[in-house]
């Protein structure tokens, strides 16, 4: 999860220069689909891979996915040599690096079923730490990158163009190299029941007598939608956050790019580093519930938007709430301490959650394969990735931050009311049919 992390993320500040550099006819409406197709990729890919791995090895997944990310990634390195139309082989690339990270599913199922109850909580947070650096760490490989230049030196024999700007994808490319020689030779397949006794599972090329039968029981498919519906939510809210951070600060504090790029950045940074600890947090108070991951875009994604205007050469751009957003005129500024202590309970909320989704979902399914099950889940944020933007920016544009905040409230509302309608249905397998003492 780590090296996928940082694979993912060490491209996305390049993105949008990149694209400028290799088609002059892309714009930032075009980048909003190429930042999209990598949740489509990946809402697409989870329950096809969550499926596959409910009846193989869990390895034969994993390692497809992961080729798929590595020639993706080396794609993206040659898009500027087609004659035309380059803006499209970069979103192809990237959306297939979103196809091969529908792993995730397979990952989070692989977890959930090789662990007890009380083992659970540990090992979801500490996936959830490691994928989460590897977010933070992936844009500092970037900037390290940048020393190289727009320039570089090319590799003629291969007509390989070495720059700031597909160095990172190939070290991405590297890196799934290494994740699969990882899971050649370390990674073996294991299954408990909740309680933590071997039990026998497709995914074994040889079954053992001595291992126990999974238990017999129907899921309950109320709290498994409930659950989806929830974790949708969550991710919906922080896509949100994601979008409206930069022109939220720019429209309120009359921020330059530069200074947006260098503010929201340190504020990015701080909630990464936020996660890490909520993850950790999550492992030391939680005994009940446990946690799952940030998804394939969490704090990375936030920086494109960072980039997503061209920037021009004078020193002197219009500053402010722009003209023609109408609501500028009688929506009072958002007081930069209110704002941070804003996003400061977001770096909370978020993690926390997401983490706390994943796990019970987990306990809710019981220990039957729950590959095909994680994939809808994945889906089902993909989904709130890809629709949080839209709904937000048009919202914000046209009605202003007033009514943004407002309906996202409204959300919250009616989620914690769901919460509370099936809070008793949530309730792990084993103990619903009274195998493990709730």
């Amino acid at each position: 999860m780590f090296l996928s992390s940082v694979g993912f993320s060490i491209v996305i500040m390049s993105i949008w220069p990149y694209l400028q550099k290799i088609d002059q006819t892309a714009d930032a409406s075009f980048l909003g689909w190429v930042i999209a197709s990598f949740s489509l990729g990946q809402m697409v890919a989870s329950p096809l891979f969550g499926l596959w791995s409910n009846y193989r090895p869990r390895k034969e997944p994993l390692i497809v996915s992961i080729f798929i990310s590595v020639a993706a990634n080396c794609l993206y390195a040659y898009v500027h040599l087609p004659a035309a139309h380059n803006k499209y082989y970069m979103l192809m690339a990237r959306g297939l690096v979103g196809f091969g990270a529908g792993n995730v599913a397979v990952v989070r199922s692989y977890i959930a079923g090789a662990t007890s109850l009380q083992e659970r909580t540990n090992a979801m947070a500490n996936t959830s730490t490691c994928q989460a650096l590897g977010f933070i760490l992936g844009p500092v490989f970037q900037t390290c990158f940048a020393l190289i230049g727009e320039k570089g030196v090319t590799w003629d024999t291969i007509k390989l163009q070495i720059n700031m700007y597909t160095a990172p994808v190939l070290l991405g490319a590297f890196l799934g190299i290494l994740n699969i020689i990882l899971i050649l030779f370390i990674l073996r397949e294991h299954r408990v029941d909740d309680s933590g006794r071997q039990c026998k599972s497709i995914n074994f090329p040889k079954e053992n007598t001595d291992e126990v039968q999974i238990p017999e029981g129907s899921i309950d498919q109320v709290a498994v939608v409930a659950t989806n519906i929830l974790f949708f939510v969550v991710l919906f809210i922080f896509a949100l956050f994601e979008t409206i951070l930069t022109p939220l600060t720019m429209d309120m504090y009359a921020w330059t790019q530069e200074q947006a790029v260098l503010y929201d950045g340190i504020i990015l940074a701080v909630l990464g580093v936020e996660a890490v600890v909520v993850f950790m947090g999550v492992k030391l108070i939680s005994k009940s519930y446990v946690g799952s991951s940030i998804s394939n875009t969490t704090f990375g994604e936030i920086i494109i938007d960072l980039w997503n205007s061209p920037r021009e050469d004078h020193s002197e751009q219009p500053t402010g709430c722009p003209i023609e957003q109408a609501w500028c005129l009688n929506t009072p500024v958002i007081h930069l301490a209110q704002f941070l202590t804003a996003a400061v309970l977001v770096g909370i909320g978020y993690p926390a959650c997401n983490v706390m989704s994943y796990t019970l979902y987990s306990k809710v399914l019981g220990p039957k394969p729950q590959g095909m099950y994680m994939g809808w889940l994945s889906a089902s944020g993909s989904a709130a990735r890809i629709l949080g933007p839209v709904f937000i920016s048009h919202v914000y544009t046209y009605l202003g931050p007033r009514w943004a905040f407002s309906l996202v409230c409204g959300i919250v509302v009616l989620t914690i009311s769901l919460l509370g309608a099936i809070y008793r249905r949530l309730v792990a397998f084993s103990v619903r049919y009274g195998r493990i003492q709730g």
